[in-house]
């Protein structure tokens, strides 16, 4: 919740590197973090390591709508391998 706080409050960022690998970030992590990215509407660049929680389906969803709010994002890196997200769970997206 306060990551995802804290992330909102920059709303002016441009480019966020965040390495949470092995956290035991859950869906309600994921749902914080998402809101949070969306309120960084100038971000071009994004590099979220998230491999290894707990994220499942439903953060991904939760992430994902965060993500779309960045509409003029050009890079984004995102690493969700071992987070039980659908059958490709172990795959990388770039």
């Amino acid at each position: 919740m306060y990551l995802g706080e804290g992330i909102a409050k920059c709303a002016t960022l441009t480019t966020l590197n965040l390495n949470l690998y092995d956290n035991t970030i859950d869906e309600n992590g994921a749902k914080y973090l998402g809101e949070g990215i969306a309120q960084c509407v100038t971000l071009t660049s994004l590099n979220l390591d998230l491999r290894c929680n707990s994220i499942d389906d439903e953060g991904a969803k939760y992430l994902g709508e965060g993500i779309t709010k960045c509409v003029i994002l050009t890079s984004l890196n995102l690493d969700i391998r071992g987070n039980n997200i659908g059958k490709n769970s172990n795959r990388i997206l770039k």
